[in-house]
């Protein structure tokens, strides 16, 4: 499965097509949480792989809090950072970290005291797996590139731009985003050759959001690409035909103050709600951009398809769990999910510099995480 994982992301980076291979205001979870923990993401990594992922250190980037860059809480924003060599020297990944987003005042509150709204809650180590190893054997592309994720603290993908002084908030996820760029640039990130921006779930939307402005840190020689993963959030209705995934994120861009930081070919003509979801967005990306996704996204079917709230008796309790329990109308339901998801980027994948590997697997998050792919009940194609 290793094999397979990588063909398609070698292919996506060459960028030729392929196509198909919130809680609500009452709870905090899922909608606030769209990945697994750093944590959870250490004891998945040890399916079928090394069992001793390499480790990388946190580091606070202390010039932010002059630029007003700071998390939730008012504490610095920071990032883990593994040099390359040899052939990767010059390379880098800048991974965005994902972790949901916070909607209104309570949750934003609630998470600020948590790794996704304070540095001061984060790890000080964390586990690099999937795209961000250094297993040749388990990452043969990028083992030896500059390796940096992001941390995520601010609760609106890198977007917002505002502060709550009453409920001692600060919402600068825009600012954090420079910030971490300014200091990645002062420590060799201006030389290199070829950079490629990721991320995964919120942080795949802010890989879509900032995609262009990375590729104009950099000359025109640099090879710039991005890798959104898990990032291809649907405007859909839910199974009461409600609004739930819509009037989350028109909270989040309310309250944080994003319009300004998205880009303006959407909010010429659109919403900040509508231009926070990633298919008003794809379309006017000119630096080449590849969507790895789920056309059956297990986040989306729990937490924006089928979330306890707009399900009220239970009826997709079984199946929101467990597609195996789910039934015929339930999968014809889904099924129109993935086919909306596939028309959504039918215009974008007919761009000769755009890529989209779009799989049938009930996953959210699969190039930073080892178990999709290496688990010994994984799908194989060619037994590989």
């Amino acid at each position: 499965m290793a094999n397979l994982f990588w063909v398609a992301i070698v292919i996506g980076l060459l960028f030729t097509n392929w196509v198909d291979a919130f809680a609500t205001n009452q709870h905090y979870h899922p909608i606030n949480e769209t990945e697994l923990s750093l944590l959870e993401a250490h004891e998945a990594s040890l399916y079928g792989v090394s069992a001793k992922p390499l480790m990388v250190g946190f580091t606070l980037i202390q010039g932010a809090a002059a630029k007003g860059a700071v998390c939730l809480d008012g504490t610095l924003p920071g990032y883990h950072l593994h040099r390359g060599y040899g052939s990767g020297a010059n390379s880098w990944i800048v991974n965005l970290e994902g972790g949901g987003w916070c909607n209104n005042v309570r949750t934003c509150v609630y998470r600020k005291k948590t790794r996704r709204g304070s540095s001061a809650y984060m790890e000080k180590e964390i586990p690099f797996t999937g795209i961000m190893s250094n297993n040749a054997r388990e990452n043969p592309d990028f083992f030896n590139w500059n390796r940096v994720k992001i941390r995520y603290c601010d609760g609106a993908s890198f977007t917002g731009d505002a502060e709550d002084k009453a409920a001692q908030l600060q919402f600068r996820g825009q600012r954090i985003w420079w910030a971490a760029m300014d200091d990645l640039m002062s420590k060799g990130m201006r030389y290199a050759k070829q950079a490629l921006l990721s991320g995964c779930s919120a942080g795949g939307l802010a890989t879509i959001i900032h995609c262009d402005e990375f590729r104009g840190l950099f000359p025109r020689t640099t090879k710039v690409k991005c890798l959104s993963d898990a990032g291809l959030f649907l405007d859909v209705l839910d199974v009461s035909r409600g609004h739930t995934i819509r009037n989350f994120f028109g909270g989040v861009a309310w309250l944080q103050g994003v319009q300004k930081n998205l880009p303006r070919t959407c909010t010429n003509h659109l919403d900040p709600t509508s231009c926070f979801f990633p298919q008003n967005l794809i379309g006017s990306v000119r630096t080449p951009l590849f969507i790895l996704n789920s056309a059956y996204d297990s986040w989306q079917i729990m937490s924006s398809l089928a979330p306890p709230s707009a399900d009220p008796h239970g009826y997709w309790h079984d199946c929101r769990l467990n597609h195996a329990k789910c039934t015929g109308q339930q999968i014809q339901f889904l099924q129109g999910f993935r086919n909306h998801m596939l028309n959504v980027i039918r215009g974008f994948s007919r761009s000769n510099q755009n890529g989209v590997f779009i799989n049938s697997c009930f996953a959210h998050c699969q190039s930073e995480r080892q178990d999709t792919w290496f688990a010994d009940n994984s799908p194989s194609i060619g037994n590989k």
